[in-house]
């Protein structure tokens, strides 16, 4: 599952320095501060050790991919990170190189190239072969412990065996696309997406925020936005509300735009596989609308017909959109789908950690909603059938909310209305409401 917030800046995480010794620190504080040794013999020792020094900080450069270090982050505090790549500066010196770093504490969005001058140097680690430093750590974990490591590793990557999610990192380990201009907005992207090779020495990319086609210049943009006749995406608006609108778009009859939004979404979703067969596909597109056309502010996608009763593959909000409650009403759009189908729906696993966390807001207000205005019993089999949530999604959400107690072979949901109130305020609001009236869509089966 795509991500739907953005992160959050890191509260924590800040990393004392190491104290630096002064040359004075090292006397016994003695009425003779060279302590009986003659002033020459000390004078002579002080560029000695600072000669050391050099040569070992000469000795690091240019640091190894692996090297471990602290870097000086946004929040001008700093953070341990791993060297993932470098790259010599042109024009520089012998050792002027800028270093792909990752933050150890944060997700891998936050990655980045720096130079030298952000790193502290004094807190360099020696490189140490992974294999050999896993083993060790591996000796010194509980199993516990070790579960929640491995549990985090692959988040997000469950569907990839050990040596395939070797090879995905390495091969998207470094981003190729810094930031993409769409509409009036400029974005940093988050990931690494598979542009076709003639884009690889771009750094920034230009889109058409109508038809999604994708430019190495300004100039070009501004050639193509004056013969592109489109003001708002291909397919048919099959929502509205007031400046609101939905679009759902055939991948096997918009083909080349299905691909560009799979192009573009790859940017800021880390796990997902990019699907060229965009044919299986349909696309649902949100847009804010004003005078000028309808903006794309993200979307989701469904496969045509799915086999495991997913309503949806990827979400994604843009980043300039986000925390304005898009993402939520996107979700519950996926539902009002599979009600209309007369379906029971799920997202595509593997989700994500910001996605889990969405889902879960989803469906614990739905649920806890149903729960204060119910009088009397209701089974789960119930409030799917009206909610449109699966009954294991249902089972889960209620289990890690304690609501849920198995007693003589059935599951009972115990619903007190003061806990019921608790958990919906620790659930926050949600969002924008779909309003049903205003949706006009047959499902994909009747249409063929």
């Amino acid at each position: 599952m795509g991500s739907i917030d953005t992160p959050q800046n890191p509260e924590n995480g800040s990393t004392t320095l190491p104290p630096t010794t002064d040359a004075s620190a090292t006397y016994d504080g003695d009425q003779n501060p060279n302590n009986g040794m003659p002033p020459r013999a000390t004078e002579m020792m002080l560029p000695i050790e600072s000669e050391v020094v050099k040569k070992r900080k000469a000795s690091m450069f240019p640091l190894e991919v692996g090297t471990r270090v602290l870097c000086r982050w946004r929040d001008c505090k700093y953070h341990p990170v791993k060297v993932i790549e470098r790259r010599k500066i042109q024009s520089g010196g012998t050792n002027d190189y800028e270093y792909y770093v990752h933050y150890t504490e944060f997700n891998r969005r936050l990655d980045e190239w720096v130079k030298l001058e952000h790193l502290d140097l004094d807190s360099v680690e020696t490189v140490v072969d992974e294999k050999v430093e896993d083993k060790v750590t591996s000796l010194k974990m509980t199993r516990h412990q070790k579960r929640k490591i491995d549990e985090t590793h692959v988040e997000g990557h469950e569907e990839l065996d050990a040596a395939s999610l070797r090879e995905h990192e390495e091969f998207t380990k470094v981003k190729n696309i810094a930031t993409m201009e769409l509409g009036r907005y400029e974005i940093e992207t988050w990931y690494f997406s598979p542009f076709p090779p003639e884009y690889n020495d771009c750094l920034k990319l230009y889109f058409c925020e109508f038809c999604l086609n994708f430019m190495k210049r300004k100039e070009q943009l501004q050639r193509h936005m004056k013969k592109c006749d489109l003001k708002h995406p291909p397919g048919d608006e099959i929502y509205r509300s007031g400046t609101l609108s939905m679009f759902e778009i055939d991948g096997k009859k918009n083909k080349v735009y299905g691909q560009n939004l799979c192009y573009l979404a790859k940017l800021f979703l880390d796990h997902k596989t990019l699907y060229y067969d965009v044919d299986l596909f349909l696309f649902y597109v949100l847009c804010e609308c004003d005078d000028r056309g309808c903006h794309m502010v993200g979307y989701f996608s469904k496969e045509k017909h799915s086999e495991e009763s997913y309503n949806l593959a990827c979400i994604l909000t843009l980043p300039p959109y986000q925390r304005k409650g898009y993402g939520k009403f996107l979700i519950a759009f996926s539902y009002e789908l599979s009600k209309k189908e007369g379906k029971v729906g799920t997202p595509e696993r593997p989700l994500s950690d910001l996605g889990l966390l969405s889902y879960r807001g989803y469906w614990t207000r739905v649920l806890l909603d149903i729960l204060k205005r119910h009088k009397g019993n209701i089974s789960i089999k119930e409030l799917s059938d009206m909610t449109a949530i699966k009954a294991e999604d249902i089972l889960t959400t209620l289990q890690s909310l304690e609501l849920i107690q198995y007693r003589k072979g059935q599951h009972v949901i115990c619903a007190d209305p003061k806990v019921l109130d608790r958990h919906l305020k620790a659930a926050g609001r949600g969002g924008l409401d779909v309003d049903v009236s205003k949706l006009i869509w047959t499902p994909y089966k009747e249409q063929g």
